[in-house]
């Protein structure tokens, strides 16, 4: 008897605490398939954490008779440092907001999970998802947005593709941002960084795509944390 007792006692919280890792992940998940910062782990033992600390916080309390509240109120200040080591100034501009924002509303996932209120925290989850989903697509489609992308060229011979390349970023009306020449073997790699639109991107791959014998495009991002140690 003692044992189903304990058993009752306990699964609604190890409940809370699944549904809550569940939650975060799947918001995670989104961030990861961005290639953000705050990816899937992040997210789930964000998540999981605050449930956590949200049912101590009761549990605690009601074992010890104090405020029922006190460990839950630390969250926000937690995560609020937590979400600032997310924001980076890169050059010149600010970077991480909507990870540091996502990582507080994940927070507010994990509590509202933590104090019993599944449907709330489960509509939540999903609103978050479907605002992060919709809003950047629209961001990307109305050219609301720009973003650092790298444009690689190989190709032979430099002078002529060098001042069509130029010509097309003019055309399009893009700054080039930063540029570097490598050689490689017998061709030379040409290396574009820029900050573009989704239509703006699709005007410039159209324009210097067959200027030579390769042609990618790459998030600035990408290329950091695949040259990163």
């Amino acid at each position: 008897m003692h044992y189903l007792h304990n058993l009752d006692l306990t699964e609604p919280i190890l409940l809370r605490l699944v549904v809550a890792t569940l939650l975060g992940g799947l918001v995670g998940l989104e961030r990861e398939i961005r290639h953000k910062p705050a990816g899937v782990r992040t997210n789930m033992f964000i998540c999981l954490g605050s449930a956590m600390f949200t049912v101590l916080s009761d549990e605690l309390a009601s074992k010890f008779v104090g405020d029922h509240t006190r460990i839950a109120a630390q969250i926000i200040p937690g995560i609020g440092f937590l979400g600032a080591g997310a924001i980076l100034r890169e050059r010149g501009t600010v970077v991480g907001l909507t990870t540091a924002a996502t990582i507080f509303v994940v927070a507010s996932v994990g509590m509202a999970i933590g104090g019993g209120l599944y449907w709330t925290g489960v509509f939540a989850a999903l609103f978050i998802i479907l605002m992060l989903v919709m809003v950047g697509w629209l961001e990307s489609f109305l050219s609301l947005k720009t973003r650092r992308m790298v444009f690689r060229l190989t190709t032979p011979a430099i002078e002529t593709t060098l001042a069509s390349a130029n010509l097309a970023f003019a055309e399009v009306n893009v700054p080039i941002q930063h540029f570097q020449v490598l050689h490689i073997g017998q061709d030379f790699l040409l290396e574009f960084e820029a900050d573009v639109s989704f239509h703006q991107q699709k005007k410039l791959t159209g324009k210097i795509s067959s200027l030579g014998s390769k042609f990618e495009i790459i998030p600035r991002e990408v290329v950091s944390a695949s040259t990163s140690f």
